[in-house]
Formats: structure tokens, sequence, C-alpha cells
């Protein structure tokens, strides 16, 4: 395990004050993610471009900045999908790989076409969840960029931002399809 080190320069650090990342939860991450990408890429890892995405740190303060952390995750993340896209498509072929990513698509689409306000699952009435109008708003936008072919980046979806509300969709079933939004989109790049 990584000591929590002043002298430490992965990433910038929050000022003593401000809360960032854990350290040590993030230097063994990377440590982690190092030895999966470098080891030989028929060999089965845990660390994959979905745990990436799934990948959380406490926080504590003088920790490393979420901002940097966050960017970098995001280019680790694109670099285990495109490794990851490289492998299946030697071993399942384009079509095979196509067709999963088309079938997660129709799921999502699925979901999207529902009516507004009835997409996701909704909170009761005293607990917090994401808006029902921004989230409906945000797949409306996924709907035109499945469809119609919309540009939309994975950028965009990463960084989407809803308010909360009482009574609104339950949160992890959002993110859920935005994760596999995402996964979609890296797997057609």
């Amino acid at each position: 395990m990584v000591q929590n080190s002043p002298v430490s320069t992965t990433f910038p650090r929050t000022r003593k004050s401000r809360a960032g990342y854990n350290v040590d939860e993030v230097e063994d991450f990377l440590e982690e993610a190092r030895r999966a990408y470098s080891a030989d890429r028929s060999a089965p890892t845990i660390v994959t471009a979905e745990s990436i995405r799934r990948t959380a740190f406490d926080m504590e303060k003088g920790g490393y900045s979420v901002v940097h952390v966050d960017a970098a995750l995001e280019r680790l993340e694109d670099a285990f999908a495109a490794r990851e896209r490289e492998r299946a498509l030697a071993e399942v072929g384009d079509q095979a790989w196509y067709g999963k990513a088309r079938a997660t698509a129709q799921e999502v689409l699925d979901r999207i076409d529902r009516p507004r306000t009835h997409r996701f699952k909704r909170m009761n009435v005293l607990t917090l969840g994401y808006n029902p109008k921004d989230v409906d708003a945000f797949t409306d936008e996924l709907t035109s960029y499945f469809q119609d072919g919309k540009p939309m980046s994975v950028e965009e979806v990463r960084t989407v931002a809803f308010r909360t509300r009482r009574g609104g969709y339950n949160e992890a079933q959002v993110d859920l399809l935005l994760d596999a939004v995402i996964g979609v989109m890296l797997a057609v790049r």
C-alpha cells in the first residue's frame, strides 16, 4: 500500500482545508490498473473499462484534485475500452461485437421510449432523486443520438448533471443507463 506522503506528485493536491480523493486509494488503484494494462493482453484482468467507470474513492482533506483524477480515469477508461474492443474483435469478429453494442443500444432506447416522467422508477415523496424533467430532456437527446445520428460525445454523457428533487427518478437506475450508453459509445468508436 502506498503511504500518504506529502511528496506524492501523481496529481495536484487540494488545499489542506479542502476535500479531495484519498491519495492512498488512488495510488493503489492506479498501480492495479498499470499491472492490468501491462499484463499479457489475452490474460483476464479485474480492471476493465466498466470497472474504471464505476471506481469511487473516499474523500480526505488535502487529497488529490477530483478534476485531475477524474480526467485521468476517463483517459484510462478509453484506453482499456479500445484494448477490450481490439481483443473482442479478434476473438468474436466485427459482427458479434457490433451486434452486442446494437443490442445494448436497443435496450437503452426501449427504456427511454417510455412516456416522459415514467422512464425510471420514482423515489418516494420524502426521498431525493434526479429531477425527471432534467433526465427526460437528456434522454430525448440520447434518442436523437441513437436514432437520428445527432452528434454527442462520451464526455457529454460522463459529465451530465441533474438537479435533484423529492420523488425524483431513482438515481441508480439512471446512472446504470448512462453507463450502458457510455459502453455503447466506447464500443463503436
